[in-house]
């Protein structure tokens, strides 16, 4: 088997089981050993009290998201994305009842979730993050369509915005296909259109079949997008694109129509190519589509980067759950994974298409960098309070409950229109 580079081992792909040892050597003599002591004693001590816990010791790395911040004209010096989370007695904007969108699967507190996990806020180091308002957020979009393309985790970024809004204008879904994967949602109101886009890796991809059985691996073109988002180019102003879960399985890589290499396999005679490396070319392909559409209404790309799942002590299907119940601390968040990798190298590929963008005076390309505040909040997916007939006993550590923390990426998806409120109002004549 022919290995491109440095192969990043098959990670736990639904959080952590164990506490991760450390890889570097400490300086520091006498003192540093007798605190490397110290802290081992303490961890065995809580492994005994507590034996079904993780506990989380290991430092994050140093946060770069100074390279991500949004920076407008209310918020020159503000870097939204680097912070913590803290106890906030307001509550959220909308209940599990004001909210006549929400879905069954996140409708945690309906289904026996204690809702301690509502009651906190993001702040930011050094400033504050405005609390979302609604009407402002369709006031900006008015007219415009906005749309999801990603998985089932943008799905629930989705579901989260239409509960936020309904609180001003209840919207009408105007069409659904038949799995429910494409869907389109409108504010009669504001004119305002929303989508759900389907897609599980941006590009175009296939699943593999064994007799005539569809089996869960894919043969991905990294170089051509996903022929269902490229057909509605058309009619999107706003486009929010994330994608990584479906990586994590055996894949088969093309480009130019030829196997290049393969995801998770030892096959003799096909490249190995690690996960973060497959990502970081999906979303070059990605974002240069989109800043190369010549007939596209597109105005803003937006990337969401990776958020990390919580399972601990297993896997979905293997006893895997998560029952903490406060947020993480900022040294303790769950950060040195595979997702902070994938992380970089989705904000990597777009300072790259954003320099391209910039040259041609074409797409605006921003980020929602929330994988450092999600790896903080252990506490908010559904776990087994999620009412899924096909899934019972089994707990979803991957989503997030609504209301929940997941409201906070659009807050941050409303500091970014603010910051282009001026170019989204103008009618764009090139396109």
């Amino acid at each position: 088997m022919a290995v491109a580079e440095e192969s990043i081992p098959t990670p736990n792909l639904h959080g952590l089981k164990h506490i991760r040892e450390t890889t570097h050597v400490i300086p520091g003599g006498g003192k540093t050993l007798a605190l490397m002591l110290t802290t081992t004693l303490l961890v065995i001590v809580l492994r005994t009290q507590y034996p079904v816990q993780t506990f989380y010791f290991s430092l994050m790395p140093t946060h770069t998201s100074h390279e991500t911040a949004i920076v407008g004209q209310e918020d020159k010096a503000c870097d939204l994305f680097n912070g913590t989370w803290i106890r906030d007695s307001r509550g959220p904007i909308y209940t599990n009842v004001t909210c006549p969108t929400i879905p069954e699967s996140k409708n945690c507190g309906k289904y026996g979730k204690q809702m301690d996990y509502v009651n906190w806020k993001w702040v930011p180091h050094g400033c504050d993050m405005a609390r979302f308002e609604p009407q402002l957020f369709l006031n900006i979009v008015r007219g415009k369509t906005l749309a999801f393309a990603a998985d089932s985790i943008g799905r629930n970024q989705m579901e989260s915005l239409l509960c936020l809004l309904s609180q001003v204008e209840t919207p009408i879904k105007v069409h659904s296909d038949i799995k429910d994967k494409f869907v389109t949602w409108h504010f009669k109101s504001h004119n305002f259109t929303l989508m759900a886009l389907w897609t599980k890796f941006l590009v175009e991809a296939s699943e593999r079949e064994v007799n005539g059985t569809v089996i869960e691996m894919h043969d991905i073109n990294l170089d051509k997008l996903d022929a269902r988002l490229a057909a509605n180019l058309r009619e999107i102003n706003i486009l929010v694109i994330s994608s990584s879960r479906w990586f994590f399985r055996k894949n088969y890589l093309y480009e130019g129509g030829k196997l290049i290499g393969c995801i998770y396999c030892s096959e003799d005679n096909i490249t190995s190519f690690n996960i973060v490396t497959a990502i970081q070319r999906v979303f070059r392909t990605a974002l240069s589509n989109l800043n190369n559409c010549q007939e596209c209404r597109l105005q803003l790309t937006v990337v969401r980067t990776a958020t990390p799942a919580h399972f601990e002590n297993g896997f979905w299907n293997t006893g895997g759950y998560c029952n903490r119940t406060e947020p993480l601390v900022e040294g303790e968040a769950m950060t040195r994974t595979v997702e902070w990798a994938i992380r970089n190298a989705q904000v990597e590929e777009a300072h790259r298409a954003q320099k391209e963008s910039s040259h041609k005076g074409r797409v605006h390309i921003e980020i929602l960098d929330i994988t450092k505040a999600m790896s903080m909040r252990p506490d908010a997916h559904p776990g087994i309070h999620w009412n899924n007939q096909w899934m019972r006993g089994y707990s979803d550590c991957s989503h997030w409950c609504l209301p929940g923390p997941i409201d906070m990426w659009n807050q941050l998806l409303l500091s970014v229109l603010k910051k282009y409120r001026k170019d989204l109002g103008k009618i764009n004549d090139a396109k």
